[in-house]
């Protein structure tokens, strides 16, 4: 999910641990070690049958064997972490009312909504030790870093020894500086911003701000982006989710060499790679 720009980190302190010469000082964290050449991963989970981030959108993407689940982390009012999109749980529950300001308590009452009005399931919040629970051994975490504490995080992480098993999408220059300090290892994940669409520009990027994964709009690279990326170990696996996608967009982002996509459409693309021998 794309929220982070480079305006944001126009204010990041600016350290010679930062500004580094891209090939020489700076190497990418890796990504978690993945069975696939090509990466898919399950925006909010498969949420076009489910109900975003909720353990069933969730497992169905782990039952169509994609490789990442992202998921949306925010803080309740007790410290609790849980996996919602907006700040607020007014879209998509029952209830009205900002995250920070309900306890988990409050929020384990309410009902998810689904998208099929014959659908009368009752869907719940789950807390980020649910999907753990439920994602270890079976899928990695794409976790985007909504409002959460990079420390209480990582300890979570840790408890279920899923240190491998995780990547973190940065919002905001605290959430780079806190997980770099929490956990050096762990491999964040930053979009190119949108103003950035050849090489010279994203050479640039790297080099101040050196991410170990890249995002952004899968339309922003082209092939000589990619293989510079490929060359120097460092992913690039963008978005193209979005109301129309399928598989016009899918062969376009082939055609540029992109061996990894964030989609709203884990199973139908996993099929289209499977039948072009690519998965």
């Amino acid at each position: 999910m794309r929220l982070f720009s480079v305006s944001a980190f126009v204010l990041f302190p600016v350290t010679a641990a930062l500004i580094l010469v891209f090939g020489s000082s700076y190497k990418p964290n890796p990504a978690p070690a993945l069975k696939h050449k090509f990466i898919i991963i399950a925006h909010r989970g498969d949420h076009v049958i489910y109900p975003e981030n909720t353990l069933k959108a969730y497992q169905e993407a782990i039952d169509h064997d994609a490789d990442y689940v992202e998921i949306d982390l925010r803080t309740t009012k007790d410290g609790q972490l849980i996996s919602m999109h907006n700040s607020t749980v007014n879209r998509m529950t029952n209830g009205d009312g900002a995250i920070k300001d309900l306890t988990f308590e409050q929020l384990e009452k309410l009902s998810v909504k689904s998208r099929d009005s014959l659908d009368h399931t009752t869907y719940r919040i789950p807390s980020f030790e649910q999907i753990l629970k439920l994602c270890k051994n079976r899928i990695h975490i794409y976790l985007d870093f909504k409002e959460a504490d990079p420390l209480a995080a990582y300890k979570m992480i840790e408890k279920y020894g899923m240190q491998k098993q995780v990547l973190v999408y940065i919002n905001s220059p605290e959430q780079y500086t806190g997980w770099r300090k929490v956990a050096p290892a762990m491999p964040l994940m930053l979009s190119l911003p949108d103003e950035v669409h050849n090489l010279d520009g994203m050479k640039d990027f790297l080099t101040h701000y050196h991410p170990d994964i890249l995002d952004g709009s899968y339309q922003q690279y082209n092939p000589e982006m990619v293989i510079f990326a490929e060359r120097n170990h460092l992913p690039v696996w963008p978005d193209i989710q979005s109301e129309g996608e399928g598989p016009a967009d899918w062969n376009k982002a082939l055609a540029t060499g992109l061996k990894g996509l964030q989609t709203d459409h884990p199973a139908a693309l996993i099929k289209f790679l499977k039948e072009k021998a690519l998965r």
